[in-house]
């Protein structure tokens, strides 16, 4: 990192000369140095590289940390919703924590050696005197979405009529130049998202400053050596396929890096629980392990699915919004019964469907089929999959003989946790089968875990539901009627 800053700071090149900011420290390092020095240093110290990116420590990272000490300008290539922007903000991390640069100037120009024309003559007329400030390492990270509307002007600059009209300048003068995003950069690091979009020309711009340090502004020639590092982003699918990238500034970035969706459902879960707003004050939360592996399934079968466009791919902002829905609709419920716990329960994911379906990108057949049907049919089948998982065929058979038996249950997905646990009391195999699950230890939880015994055994068609009639077992025409039983254990219960 840089070394200490005093509490009083130099304010002019003088004092700067004989403060820790040295000439020799600072004339000939460059950004991508100061990146790979700091690296460095945190990798030594053991230190965490990129907080909060979960599920890339043996894959993109370690090939970013290559880049950056191979002082490489970099791309990262993924589908949506893979951390893409947020691992390219994470690299200002690798920046010092301030530098010095001039006053006053637009380009944070190095006091040791000025760039632009017009700290040039300000320093051979001030000398020592010239004023010196401080740049903040989060304003030396420069990032602009690329859309096909941006021109050269917006990254790279144009000449100001204007500035020229009043100081009396030829337009050919580089004094004329309002500098654009990339120059501004200098210094820092300049990130591009959705690279593919720029236009052609806008890309030869950018590999004109990447490897020549020159660019042609309104037809004059301007050298423009920056000290940038570049970073870039891009879906692989535009970056391959649609060819928009330009061959020479693909062979100008030194590093491609692909980054991928969570590799585990432990991975996504942990991502999911860091990102998602789920700290609700007014109640106290407590979300089953079920809940959180049912809502990740989702996005992992549908990653898999026939029906959705696997080149768009199923961002992991699926999980995040979808478990937000599900407490959301948990808490409604609480709110409504006056109850002070809120505990998510496997029905409630069926109310995050709009956190669903409008991140699915459909094939043909899928948009034949409809994106409820879809989202539907993943969470059936993740809810499927879960119970398999944690419950045995054991476990609930004494539950599917409860309903064969001709037992039916109804009960409301706004229905009272109290009421709920009443309700489930009735079926003893229930309850016992729910306790197995490790649940905490209070009647909210144990609704929670009947709830997902009776939605799992629906997934697998060992029971059936209805909006009508609630869980039950349809019986054949040909079967004999059930046995008859004491009043309290036959017939339907209802809420």
């Amino acid at each position: 990192m840089a070394k200490g800053t005093r509490t009083k700071r130099p304010m002019t090149l003088g004092a700067l000369r004989q403060s820790d900011f040295t000439e020799a420290h600072y004339a000939t390092r460059t950004v991508k140095d100061e990146m790979r020095g700091n690296l460095l240093g945190l990798l030594k110290a053991g230190k965490p590289l990129f907080p909060g990116i979960v599920g890339y420590e043996e894959t993109a990272i370690p090939e970013i940390v290559n880049a950056i000490l191979s002082r490489h300008h970099m791309i990262l290539l993924g589908l949506r919703g893979q951390a893409k922007s947020r691992i390219l903000r994470g690299l200002a991390a690798f920046l010092d924590e301030e530098i010095p640069a001039i006053e006053g100037c637009e380009i944070h120009d190095n006091p040791y050696v000025p760039l632009c024309a017009a700290c040039r003559e300000k320093l051979a007329s001030m000398r020592d005197d010239t004023p010196i400030t401080f740049i903040p390492r989060e304003h030396r990270y420069v990032e602009k979405l690329a859309t096909p509307d941006v021109t050269v002007a917006d990254l790279i600059g144009d000449i100001d009529p204007i500035r020229a009209a009043r100081s009396g300048l030829d337009l050919s003068s580089p004094l004329t130049i309002h500098f654009g995003l990339l120059p501004r950069a200098n210094r820092g690091i300049f990130a591009i998202n959705e690279l593919p979009d720029l236009a052609a020309k806008v890309q030869v711009a950018l590999f004109n400053i990447m490897q020549e340090g020159d660019v042609q502004i309104k037809g004059y020639p301007v050298r423009l050596p920056l000290d940038v590092c570049l970073v870039f982003a891009a879906n692989p699918e535009d970056y391959t396929a649609r060819g928009k990238i330009i061959t020479p500034l693909r062979d100008r970035i030194g590093s491609e890096i692909r980054t991928h969706y969570p590799l585990t459902l432990e991975e996504g879960v942990a991502i999911t629980t860091q990102e998602a707003w789920l700290n609700r004050n007014e109640n106290e939360l407590y979300i089953p392990s079920f809940v959180y592996e049912i809502v990740e399934r989702i996005a992992f079968l549908a990653r898999q699915s026939k029906y959705i466009d696997k080149r768009s791919g199923v961002s992991q902002r699926l999980s995040i919004t979808c478990m937000e829905n599900v407490v959301s609709n948990a808490e409604r419920r609480a709110v409504l019964n006056r109850e002070k716990r809120v505990v998510p329960r496997p029905t409630d994911v069926y109310a995050a469907l709009p956190a669903i379906t409008g991140k699915l990108e459909l094939e043909y057949e899928g948009e034949l089929r409809g994106a409820d049907t879809i989202a539907r049919g993943l969470i059936r089948e993740a809810i499927g999959e879960t119970f398999t998982g944690r419950l045995s065929a054991a476990d609930c058979l004494p539950v599917v003989e409860w309903f064969n038996q001709g037992g039916e249950i109804q009960v409301a997905d706004t229905i009272a946790s109290d009421e709920a646990g009443r309700t489930f009391q009735r079926i003893p195999p229930l309850v016992l089968a729910a306790k197995q699950l490790k649940l905490k230890d209070h009647p909210d939880a144990l609704v929670s875990g009947c709830h997902f015994i009776l939605e799992g055994l629906h997934a697998l068609q060992k029971i059936n539901r209805s909006e009508e009639r609630g869980y039950f077992v349809e019986r054949r025409p040909t079967e004999p009627p059930p046995p008859d039983r004491e009043a309290g254990q036959r017939g339907r219960y209802y809420n």
